[in-house]
């Protein structure tokens, strides 16, 4: 029985190794190339509208292809029949990312991109679609241009359009020969101190969009030279007063007390009066406007720009900064630690610089509160080192029950702030959840704050910040962080940030047009 077994089991062996003999020989070789008929699709094709009606391309390498096709045709469903409006071929990969101008503006577009090669079958097409914005053709606005009922409005000489309508008023102004052959057009009744959006068509088509804000009405307004007694002049202020204050050095090394609503506001935003050494003290529930002005608090004692001096029970006026410069201020820029409650408080278009923060935080609410703060289109830079930049303790909620802030903080941009070494401080140190937080295109960069350890703190909306060497605002390890998938963290290229120079030079920064608008080139 064990003779037959092993008769068994060595004749198995010999049919397996002939087996694996006669079956090698049926093995193919090894697979090293893949050939195919035609060439592959370009991927990742990726359209951005450049400067409103420019189209920019980009997409990956096919092997093999010599060169690239594309086509453009007017319609947003990527129908690609009939005729293309442009086309372009000859493309190689030297050439990306590729940029096609002159499209209409606010139309919808597809593209489609091939591969081609000689020897082998063109790729299929890959097609994607756009629309393009508001087409663009008004020059910026010369400042001797404007006045406080007037503008001039420009734009390249003998670029056709039919009208031009400004709000608010909807005035229409039409267009003539002579206007078109120059390229300007005088736009005249006008109301002083206003903001307008001009918008320039060609029948149905926008050719061009300008804001620009009307100068102000020296009839109107109380007129004011360096040589005057400012101090004074706002000590016997009536309500509503505006004081026009024209350009100079007023020297104030001290206080200024506001007890009725008042503005103050430069004659001429090219040519900002400079207020040296002042501190600001607001009572009697007055409201304040602060406009195309230079403050430098390097001579005052030390306060924050704007001090709350009186509790109240009734609301304070509302606060508007704009167009300013605010620099050398130790403590801050805005103290509300008594019990005052004040409608809204909106800073735009202001330049913050070297605001140590000695002693106080930049903008710091204690027992004081704001409906509504407003904080858009400003630069922050070389300050507040080690302090946080919006503080709004629960004791302004407490003094005035069932009251919110809503805080909208959008399109600013910080540089060397909040960036000592192991800081723990934050941006939004503001400590009750009734409060609603709105975080949305600014542009940090070294920034080590995070955003707030504080459970209280409620941040409704981030959206499509960049954090270059700021990253302490999108770490999970905080209780606050920035968890979209929209926020960046590229190095923005800044022209000359140590002058104050912050002019931006990344691609991405420039297309979602993040940080202080103007910045951009």
């Amino acid at each position: 029985m064990n003779s037959v077994l092993k008769f068994l089991l060595i004749l198995f062996g010999l049919v397996g190794i002939a087996l694996v003999y006669s079956c090698s020989d049926d093995i193919d070789p090894e697979l090293t190339e893949l050939k195919v008929s035609r060439l592959f699709s370009p991927t990742n094709l990726e359209v951005r509208v450049i400067n409103q009606t420019s189209a920019r391309l980009t997409w990956e390498a096919v092997s093999n292809a010599d060169s690239y096709e594309v086509e453009f045709y007017e319609n947003g469903n990527e129908d690609f029949s009939g005729t293309p409006v442009k086309t372009k071929s000859g493309l190689t990969m030297k050439d990306l990312p590729y940029l096609e101008p002159g499209f209409r503006g606010e139309t919808e577009y597809s593209v489609r991109v091939k591969a081609v090669a000689d020897d082998i079958a063109d790729s299929k097409w890959v097609s994607a679609s756009f629309i393009t914005g508001t087409e663009q053709i008004f020059y910026d606005i010369n400042p001797d241009d404007l006045t406080h009922n007037s503008v001039v409005l420009r734009w390249p000489a003998g670029e056709v359009a039919t009208t031009i309508i400004l709000t608010p008023g909807d005035i229409v102004h039409n267009i003539t020969e002579d206007e078109i052959a120059a390229g300007a057009a005088l736009i005249t009744g006008l109301a002083s101190e206003t903001d307008y959006v001009a918008v320039m068509k060609r029948d149905n088509d926008t050719r061009g969009t300008i804001s620009f804000r009307t100068l102000i009405d020296l009839g109107g307004a109380i007129q004011v030279f360096p040589e005057d007694n400012l101090v004074e002049i706002i000590a016997n202020a009536q309500p509503d007063d505006a004081f026009a204050l024209m350009p100079g050095d007023y020297v104030i090394d001290g206080n200024i007390s506001v007890s009725n609503t008042i503005s103050l506001k430069g004659v001429d935003p090219n040519e900002k009066p400079v207020i040296k050494g002042a501190v600001i003290r607001m009572s009697g529930g007055a409201g304040l406007e602060l406009r195309n002005l230079i403050l430098d608090g390097t001579t005052s004692d030390g306060n924050q720009t704007i001090v709350y001096d009186e509790e109240l029970a009734t609301p304070y006026g509302d606060v508007v900064i704009d167009g300013c410069e605010i620099s050398n201020y130790i403590k801050g820029v805005f103290y509300a630690s008594k019990a005052v409650l004040i409608e809204s408080v909106t800073i735009t278009n202001t330049i913050y610089s070297n605001i140590v923060c000695d002693g106080g935080d930049f903008i710091d609410f204690r027992g004081g509160m704001t409906k509504k703060l407003d904080f858009i289109n400003n630069t922050v830079y070389n300050s507040a080192f080690d302090r946080d930049l919006i503080r709004m303790d629960s004791g302004g909620s407490t003094n005035f029950p069932g009251n919110s802030c809503v805080v909208t903080f959008e399109n600013n941009t910080l540089y060397n702030v909040i960036n000592k070494e192991g800081t723990t401080r934050r941006i939004m140190y503001v400590r009750h959840a009734d409060h609603s937080i709105y975080i949305r295109k600014n542009l940090f960069s070294n920034v080590l704050a995070n955003y707030s350890r504080q459970s209280e703190t409620n941040i409704v909306e981030y959206d499509r910040n960049n954090y270059h060497n700021s990253p302490n605002l999108y770490d999970n390890g905080f209780t606050h962080f920035d968890a979209t998938s929209t926020y960046l963290t590229v190095d923005p290229g800044f022209a000359d940030p140590e002058n104050a120079d912050f002019t931006v030079s990344h691609e991405d920064i420039i297309f979602y047009e993040i940080g202080d608008m103007r910045w951009l080139p």
